[in-house]
C-alpha cells in the first residue's frame, strides 16, 4: 500500500533519519512512537508530500488515495463547514466543481460532457456525498445548525472536528493524522476509536493519547536512534515488551531458554488481556510469531518523578459550600457546587466546558473570586498546583537553577547542588540546568513545574491538564508517580488512561450542582443512569 525506501532526512550535521526502510500495509493501523525531537511530525510531512527527504523516496501504489488531517486550522475560513468536508476527497470534489461549472455555462455542446461526468460522479458515490459528510460531522460533535455555516465563524475546538471529518471522508486508502484527539472530548475520542478500530484501510497515526493508540493501534512504528522499527500489538505492548527486554538485558547470567520462557509468559499474558479488541485475533496470531530477538530494549529515558510529602495531611482536607462561577462573557461555568474532599481522594474534575475546570483550580488557589459560595482548606493540608497555562511563571529571564531556587524553603535548598538533583530527574542535566527559562518547549516547561511540585512536597496537589505537552515516556512517569502518591490529589485530564489509572473519585462540574461518585473513569462515563442525569444538568444552560 505504502512503502520508504532508504529515506533520510538532515538538518545541517543533525541526522533525524538514516536509510529508513518501512512499509504499511492495508487494513493495520501504525502508531508512529519517539521522543520529542525525533522526527515523528516530520516524518509524516513526508509521507504526505508536504516535506522532501534529504535522500530516498515514498511510494503510494497506484489508484490509491491518500488524506491527512490539515494541521492549518485557518485554511478553510472563507468555505462552509459541509464543503470543507466535502473538499477531503479531493478527486470527488474536483468532479464536483468541473459540473458545477459546466452546469453554470449550460449550453448543447457541454450537455454530453455534462453527462459523462455525471456517471463518474455516480460511481463514486458523489450523490450521497452531502449526506455521508453531514452524517461524519453529527458523529463529530458538529450540530446540524453549523454545517452550512462559513469555518471562519466556528472556534477552534470546532474547527478540529470540521478537518477530522474532512479526513475521514470518503474511506480514504491511506489516513495520516498527527495528534487527532487534540481538543477533542471523551465521547468524541470514544467514537473515533471505534471507528478507526473497524477502519478496512491504512491508518498511520501520532499521538500522545496511550489509551486511543492501545485502542486502535495493530503495529507500532518506534522511532529511535534515526532508524524506524516496527512492532505487532499496541503501545502497552511495545512499552512492556521493550522494558522486558531491558531487564533482560541487564540480566548477563540468564540463561536464553530462560529469557525465551520469560517472553513466552509475557506473550501469553499480554494476548489474554486482549480478549476484548476487535482485532484481537489478527493481534494474538501476530504475537505468537515474536522471537525474543525481535524486541529492543528503549533508548527512551524516563524522567524520575516522585511526590513526597512535609508532612501527612489530618483527615479535614476541603470543604466547598454552593461555589458559583460565570466566564467574562457572563456564560455560567458552574453553580452550587458542594465537596467535603477525603483524605487520600484521588478526584479527576471535569466539565463539557473546560474553562469550568480552569476557573474551579484558579478559585480554588486564590487566583479569581468565585461568584458565590466558600471553600476551606484544612489546616494541616498545604498544596501545589499545576495550572493548564503556567507562562506567568516563565516571565523573567533567569537559568532554571535560578528559577527553582525561587521555591526553597531553607538556606539548603538554595544551594546549587540540591537544586540540580530537582531539574536532574526532570532529565535538566549538566548545561541544560543552566539555560535560560524563556527559552523553553511547552514541555520542557511543564516539566520546571513538575520540579517545583517535588521540592513543595506538599500533600494536596492540584492537575489542570497536566498532560498538555509531554510526551509519553513523561507522561507514564508522571502517571506511575500520582498512582503512587499517598496524598490527595484534584486533577482534570483529557488523556484517557490517566484519568482510569489514578482516579477513584469523580466529580463533574456542571451549571445545575456538581455529580460526585465514587467509581473509576470508565464506570462513571459508561453508567447509562448517570448519562441521563448529566444531560439534564447541562441542559439549563441551553
Amino acid at each position: 500500500m505504502l512503502s520508504v525506501s532508504n529515506l533520510s532526512v538532515q538538518f545541517g550535521k543533525r541526522v533525524l533519519f538514516d536509510e529508513v526502510n518501512v512499509s504499511f500495509t492495508q487494513g493495520n493501523c501504525y502508531g508512529v512512537i519517539g521522543a520529542n525531537g525525533s522526527g515523528k511530525s516530520t516524518f509524516l510531512k513526508i509521507l504526505s508530500g508536504q516535506q522532501d527527504p534529504t535522500a530516498g523516496h515514498v511510494h503510494l501504489e497506484q489508484g490509491k488515495r491518500m488524506s491527512i488531517l490539515e494541521q492549518d486550522h485557518n485554511a478553510h475560513d472563507g468555505t462552509t463547514v459541509l464543503e470543507t468536508v466535502v473538499m477531503g476527497n479531493k478527486p470527488l470534489y474536483a468532479l464536483k466543481k468541473e459540473i458545477d461549472a459546466l452546469y453554470a455555462d449550460y449550453n448543447d455542446e457541454n450537455a454530453d460532457k455534462i453527462g459523462e461526468l455525471q456517471v463518474r460522479f455516480e460511481e463514486m458515490d458523489g450523490w450521497n456525498a452531502d449526506s455521508a459528510a453531514a452524517a461524519l460531522l453529527s458523529n463529530l460533535g458538529v450540530s446540524e445548525e453549523q454545517h452550512s455555516v462559513n469555518m471562519g465563524e466556528l472556534d477552534a475546538k470546532l474547527k478540529v472536528r470540521v478537518l477530522l471529518a474532512q479526513a475521514l471522508f470518503g474511506n480514504p486508502d491511506v489516513l495520516i493524522m498527527d495528534e487527532p484527539t487534540n481538543d477533542l472530548d471523551y465521547e468524541t475520542i470514544s467514537w473515533l476509536e471505534n471507528f478507526l478500530a473497524n477502519y478496512e484501510n491504512t491508518v498511520i497515526v501520532v499521538s500522545h493519547d496511550r489509551h486511543f493508540l492501545d485502542s486502535v493501534c495493530t503495529h507500532i512504528s518506534d522511532i529511535d536512534f534515526g532508524k524506524m522499527n516496527q512492532y505487532s500489538g499496541n503501545y502497552t505492548f511495545w512499552y512492556e515488551s521493550s522494558q522486558l527486554a531491558a531487564r533482560q538485558r541487564a540480566q548477563q547470567n540468564k540463561k536464553a531458554e530462560d529469557k525465551a520462557k520469560e517472553l513466552q509468559e509475557f506473550i501469553a499474558r499480554f494476548s489474554a488481556n486482549m480478549a476484548k479488541s476487535k482485532q484481537a485475533t489478527s493481534r494474538k496470531k501476530m504475537l505468537s510469531k515474536l522471537k525474543i530477538e525481535d524486541i529492543k530494549p528503549s533508548s527512551r529515558r524516563y524522567p524520575a518523578i516522585i511526590f513526597e510529602r512535609e508532612r501527612e495531611a489530618g483527615d479535614q482536607i476541603l470543604n466547598i459550600e454552593g461555589l458559583s462561577a460565570s466566564s467574562e462573557d457572563g456564560a455560567l461555568l458552574f453553580d452550587n457546587i458542594n465537596i467535603n474532599l477525603s483524605k487520600g481522594d484521588k478526584v479527576a474534575i471535569i466539565s463539557k466546558d473546560s474553562r469550568a475546570t480552569s476557573a474551579f483550580y484558579e478559585i480554588l488557589n486564590n487566583n479569581r473570586k468565585a461568584s458565590q459560595g466558600d471553600f476551606k482548606w484544612g489546616v494541616t493540608t498545604n498544596q501545589s498546583y499545576l495550572p493548564a497555562d503556567n507562562s506567568d511563571y516563565f516571565m523573567n529571564n533567569i537559568s532554571l537553577v535560578d528559577w527553582l531556587r525561587q521555591w526553597a524553603k531553607t538556606e539548603e535548598e538554595r544551594e546549587e547542588v540540591y537544586i540540580r538533583g530537582f531539574l536532574g530527574k526532570m532529565l535538566f542535566s549538566g548545561e541544560e540546568a543552566l539555560k535560560k527559562c524563556t527559552v523553553l518547549s511547552g514541555g520542557e516547561k511543564v516539566r520546571c513545574m513538575l520540579s517545583r511540585m517535588m521540592m513543595l512536597r506538599a500533600n494536596v496537589l492540584m492537575l489542570d491538564e497536566p498532560t498538555n505537552h509531554l510526551d509519553l515516556e513523561s507522561i507514564t512517569a508522571f502517571n506511575n508517580s500520582l498512582k503512587n502518591f499517598k496524598g490527595t490529589v484534584l486533577f482534570t485530564t483529557h488523556d484517557h488512561e490517566f484519568a482510569q489509572t489514578v482516579a477513584d473519585r469523580i466529580i463533574e462540574l456542571t451549571p445545575k450542582g456538581n455529580i460526585d461518585r465514587y467509581m473509576t473513569f470508565e464506570e462513571y462515563m459508561s453508567d447509562k443512569s448517570l448519562k441521563e442525569q448529566r444531560q439534564k444538568m447541562y441542559a439549563v444552560a441551553k
